[in-house]
C-alpha cells in the first residue's frame, strides 16, 4: 500500500504573521516557517499504520517554494520514506483552485491508495483542499475525522457532528482529512534526522505535471482588496455610581450581544 500525506510549510504561529499589502500574500520572509502541525498529525496517522502493517510506503507531498527543502526534509526525519516537492515560480500566490489542481496531478502521477490531509491549515484556513482533491481525482472522501482505521480495501473513521459521532467508510483509493483530535506527531530523533538526508526527494515543476498556471487559460479567483487589521480599540470602562448594572445591560443591547 502507498499512502501520500500532504504536508504544508506555514509561518510559525508563535511569531508575528503579516500580509504584504501589495500582493495580499503572507510575508514569509518576515519570520520563521515550519511544517504545519495538523499535517504532522496526518503524517503520524500514516506512519502508525505503516508501523503495524507490512508493505506500507509513506510519501510526503508538499507544494512549496524551492527554498523549502529543510521543511520537506523534516517530514522525512519524522518517518516518511520519500517526498515529492512541487516547486515552481509560477505557483507563487496560487489560490485554492490551482493548488488543488496541482496536488491532484502529483497524486495521479504517483498512484497512491490513500491520501491523508489535515482538515485546516493554520495560514490560509481554507479547509476545502481535501474535498477539491477528491473531486479532481474522482475518489471517495471522508473528511474531518477524529479517529482513523486503515484497512486493505477501505478506510473507516469517526466524524464529530452536532448530534454526536458518525462512523464513515470509504473504499480505496480515497482522500481523508483529520482533525487535531488525532495524536501529535512523533518527534524526529537523531537517527531519523541523519537518515532524512539520504531519503529521496523528487522535485517536480508544473511542466512535469502538465498543469498550466495561466489564469487566461483557466480563470481562477482574484484579490480585489487587502488591508491590515485595525488596531485594537480601548475597552469601555464603566464607573459604578449605582447604575453599573443598567449600563452593562445597555452596552450588551447596543452591541447585539443579548
Amino acid at each position: 500500500m502507498k499512502i501520500f500525506v500532504l504536508v504544508k510549510e506555514v509561518p510559525d504561529t508563535y511569531g508575528d504573521r503579516k500580509l504584504n499589502l501589495e500582493t495580499g500574500l503572507a510575508d514569509r520572509a518576515a519570520g520563521d516557517v515550519v511544517l504545519d502541525e495538523i499535517t504532522e498529525r496526518a503524517l503520524e496517522v500514516a506512519l502508525s499504520h505503516a508501523d503495524a502493517s507490512e508493505g506500507v510506503e509513506v510519501v510526503a507531498v508538499s507544494m512549496a517554494p524551492e527554498g523549502s527543502t529543510a521543511t520537506v526534509r523534516r517530514a522525512l526525519a519524522i518517518g516518511a520514506a520519500s517526498a515529492v516537492h512541487i516547486a515552481d515560480e509560477q505557483l507563487v500566490g496560487a489560490d485554492l483552485g490551482l493548488t488543488a489542481e496541482v496536488l491532484a496531478a502529483a497524486i495521479r502521477r504517483g498512484a497512491p491508495d490513500l491520501v491523508i490531509c489535515g482538515n485546516l491549515s493554520t495560514d490560509g484556513s481554507g479547509g476545502v483542499i481535501p474535498a477539491m482533491l477528491a473531486e479532481h481525482l474522482g475518489w471517495a472522501q471522508a473528511t474531518a475525522l477524529t479517529a482513523v482505521e486503515i484497512g486493505a480495501d477501505a478506510v473507516t473513521g469517526t466524524r464529530a457532528t452536532d448530534f454526536g459521532s458518525q462512523t464513515v467508510t470509504a473504499a480505496l483509493p480515497a482522500v481523508i482529512s483529520i482533525t487535531e483530535a488525532l495524536p501529535d506527531a512523533r518527534f524526529p530523533n537523531f537517527k531519523g534526522i541523519m537518515a532524512a538526508k539520504k531519503k529521496p526527494v523528487e522535485v517536480l515543476s508544473l511542466a512535469d505535471l502538465d498543469v498550466s498556471a495561466d489564469p487566461s487559460a483557466a480563470p481562477r479567483t482574484i484579490m480585489t482588496a487587502v488591508a491590515e487589521k485595525p488596531p485594537r480599540a480601548a475597552g469601555v470602562k464603566i464607573t459604578d455610581e449605582g447604575d453599573a448594572a443598567q449600563q452593562l445591560v445597555d452596552y450588551l443591547v447596543q452591541n447585539r450581544l443579548v
